[in-house]
């Protein structure tokens, strides 16, 4: 009789376990969560992946005007539209809409 009150023990045991295993895998902080945040993680990495060599390639755009009156007088005057005396500047295309 006592054999088999602890198996009945035992037995309730391990199905309370399960099922506590159960709803605390299958909740909101579950295996789900679990892939769900590191889907999030590796889309975070691969958007700083990208944002840093954005970066990097801005720093030697940067370097290189820097370091070359030429380019550094070419970008001022595209960005600014601006021309020198005498010179024709043909705009070809559709203007840009603002």
């Amino acid at each position: 009789m006592k054999a088999s009150i602890t198996r009945f023990a035992y037995l309730l045991a391990a199905v309370m376990l399960a099922a506590y295993a159960y709803v605390t895998l299958r909740g909101p902080r579950g295996v789900h969560a679990l892939f769900e945040k590191q889907s999030l993680i590796q889309a975070g990495e691969k958007r700083n992946a990208g944002l840093s060599r954005e970066i990097e390639r801005k720093r030697e755009h940067i370097k290189r005007l820097e370091t070359n009156p030429a380019q550094q007088e070419l970008e001022i005057r595209e960005r600014l539209k601006l021309a020198r005396p005498n010179e024709k500047i043909f705009i070809i295309g559709q203007p840009a809409k603002e």
